[in-house]
């Protein structure tokens, strides 16, 4: 969801609504300005009305990233929308050609990106698991396609294409 607070757009992050012993209900936000990037901890109280932002979801496909920024596609439209560095944050560890990506504008202006629960990536670099060295559950780290380091089991090999979550970037299993 997303508000209008002081003037300018916000992206609501958590919600919870308090009713402490003998005094009156409030709902506590965490709220993350879409200008600035900064959030704020806001208390309103139950008789406060709030402008909600309209917001629209976009289905789109990652193409590629070059140095003007990463390119995503519309699969209805086929039109391309090139995306900053800076609005993808951490996302951009786990995009690979063709990966179906939900956009989220506010006002017309994609202020955020969500990912799917988990992608599939492949390993490229990956050292050798040591013989014998198998006591519980041991793990090495392994480069993948995009450039991000994960901790993966033993029998894992340069090549192979494994599932990661895009919420922790754990490993879940071999694709």
């Amino acid at each position: 969801m997303a508000i209008r607070y002081n003037g300018n757009p916000a992206i609501v992050l958590e919600v919870n609504h308090r009713t402490p012993g003998n005094l009156r209900a409030f709902v506590q936000c965490i709220i993350r300005y879409i200008g600035t990037g900064k959030s704020a901890d806001i208390r309103f109280s139950s008789t406060e009305k709030v402008d909600v932002v309209e917001t629209s979801r976009t289905p789109l496909e990652f193409s590629y990233h070059d140095h003007q920024g990463y390119h995503f596609m519309d699969p209805q439209t086929y039109e391309t929308i090139t995306l900053n560095e800076d609005l993808l944050g951490d996302s951009k560890q786990y995009l690979v050609e063709n990966l179906k990506v939900e956009v989220l504008s506010i006002e017309g202006r994609p202020v955020q990106i969500e990912l799917p629960s988990s992608v599939v990536l492949k390993v490229v670099e990956s050292p050798e698991g040591v013989r014998g060295d198998s006591a519980n559950n041991v793990q090495k780290s392994a480069t993948l396609e995009t450039g991000k380091t994960i901790n993966v089991p033993l029998f894992i090999k340069e090549g192979e294409k494994i599932k990661v979550s895009t919420s922790d970037g754990t490993y879940l299993g071999r694709a």
